[in-house]
Parts: C-alpha cells; structure tokens; sequence
C-alpha cells in the first residue's frame, strides 16, 4: 500500500517486551527508500532516531503491531491482504514507484519537518485535500465508497484543530491552496463527478497511511518542531477511535476485496492509487525547507529524549 501520508508510513512491529524491532512489508520497505535519498551523516542520524523512537515506545506502538502480511497469517481466509483488490493494490502501488519518486517524497516529507512554517505548508495543503475527498464522500452514491467511509478514519475535524493551533482563529478566509493542492483537489473533483468508484483508491492511499503510520509520524512532527507533548498540531495523526490499529484495518481490507466491481475497475483503481503517489509529490516538492536540518534536528532532539529519560532512571 502507499507507504506513506504523509506519510511515509514507516510500519514496526515490536515484540512484547519491545527487545526486538522488525520493520514490517507492510509498505515499500523504509529502508530501500530512505537509502535512495540520504547517505553519509544524514543516514546515520535517521539509523538512530528511528532505532530509538521504537525502542521508546515499542510499548505504545499498539497502532502498527502485528499488521504486517507475514505477521498476521499466510490465511487467506484470515488475512484479506493476501488475495482480491487488497493484494492488487498492495503490490501494484509498491511495484510501480520508481528510486526517484521514492526519493522525492522522503526528502519532501522531510522538509516538511524543517521548520514550523512548512509543516504548516503541509499541514494547510492536506486540509484542502481532505475537505474535498470527505464532501465527495458526503455526496456520493457509490456503494463501494459508501462502504469503505468510516468515520473513524476523517480527518477534516482534526486537521481544522491542527489549522487552529498553527494560525490561531479566523484562518479559513486568508488560507489558500498552493499550486499542487489545486492540482490534487482537482483531481478529486473530476473523480467525484465522472468516475466515482475510482475514489476508493484515495480512501486506500490517503486513510490507510494515515493510520499505518500516525502515531510514528506524530512523534517524528513533535520531535522535530519542539510542539507540545499533549498532541497540540498533529492531531491529523490521531486515531482516538480505532483502538486497534490491526482489526480495524483488517475488517477494512475485508470490505475492500467484497466490492462488487469488474476487474477493469479494479486495475484503474490501483492506477489511480500511483497517481495519487505522485500528486503527494508534487505537494511535498514544493515545500520549502531543507530536509537535511529536520533530520538533524530530530535527532539531537531525540537523543536528549532518550538522555534525559536514562537520567531520571
């Protein structure tokens, strides 16, 4: 599946006692990815944080334990992952993202978390995005959208609180969508309007990053841009409904491959799902930012975490 929402979706398991890391193929390996757009220093610092975020919160993480196809079960029966349009889109979307792309949206995501102005960047972008996918939910009558719209999974109400953190009251008249938001929301309007169905893929890409890989993002934002530790700015990152991360998308993919569509509809939804890919990529490439001190200062910032706590044990 998409690797990412912005994601960048990096999915662990940790075992019980939170001594073993196991990144998960849940998506397009992190590692490949992150290979084709760091090196040197830069690489050695991302090795620590997120070596270290795991191991902090391996007790926490209940978001993404277990949710891997090998660490479910290899039952199809059990495992939708492993059969039907839940497979096709997996592999298609992992298959089909070039180095290049791959690299595009690490170093974009990373810039993201640069500085707080950029983030903001982001944070108002999504905000287009959703508001138009969700009122293209709201209207629609295909039954394969209506049946794969949760209300656990929206994100306008908590990216509106994100807004209110970062600009404070009355932002909904002086924001404006960038360049490559208009583009992406124009994309969704065109779906909405001539081929429903295909907004299944952006349910798939967008809702399924965001929780594969919330909680791991959050902190990663937090970390980064020194925001408050009770959640304020990334609520966008918080599935306070979905108590399990596993079930939930589980029954989710269940759904998915029982969707009486033709196996033409099939194929162009998982061709949507790639576009989708690259016009995330056009929103995370005109970020400004350098990605370079994100990484850096997430690190350090991360290691005194990490002092700090060894300290006052």
């Amino acid at each position: 599946a998409f690797f990412a929402t912005f994601h960048l979706s990096i999915a662990f398991v940790a075992n019980s006692n939170g001594n073993r890391i196991k990144q998960t193929n849940a998506f397009v390996p992190f590692q490949q990815q992150r290979n084709s757009a760091l090196s040197g220093n830069s690489q050695f610092f991302m090795d620590e944080v997120v070596k270290t975020d795991v191991e902090d919160k391996a007790n926490e993480i209940q978001v993404i334990e277990n949710i891997s196809k090998d660490e479910i079960t290899n039952n199809e029966e059990e495992n939708p992952r492993l059969s039907g349009l839940a497979l096709m889109l997996d592999d298609g979307t992992r298959k089909s993202h070039s180095v290049a792309q791959n690299s595009a949206f690490v170093t974009g995501f990373f810039k993201g978390l640069s500085t707080r102005d950029s983030y903001r960047a982001l944070v108002t972008s999504l905000y287009f995005v959703y508001t138009e996918m969700e009122e293209a939910f709201d209207t629609t009558t295909t039954e394969a959208v209506l049946a794969l719209d949760d209300k656990e999974l929206r994100r306008v109400e908590a990216l509106k609180k994100d807004m209110d953190y970062f600009y404070g009251s009355n932002w909904s008249n002086t924001i404006e969508p960038s360049p490559a938001t208009k583009a992406y929301v124009a994309r969704v309007k065109e779906v909405a309007e001539k081929e429903p169905f295909l907004l299944v893929a952006h349910q798939y890409t967008r809702y399924l990053g965001d929780l594969f890989g919330g909680q791991m993002m959050g902190g990663m934002a937090t970390r980064s841009l020194d925001l408050p530790k009770d959640g304020k700015g990334v609520a966008f990152y918080t599935f306070d409904e979905i108590p399990s991360a596993k079930d939930f998308i589980t029954g989710w993919y269940q759904r998915l491959n029982e969707l009486d569509l033709t196996q033409a509809q099939k194929e162009a939804i998982v061709d949507e799902a790639n576009l989708v890919f690259d016009l995330n990529i056009g929103i995370l490439t005109e970020l400004d930012g350098n990605p370079f001190t994100a990484m850096l200062t997430l690190a350090i910032n991360t290691i005194k975490m990490k002092f700090g706590a060894s300290k006052s044990n």
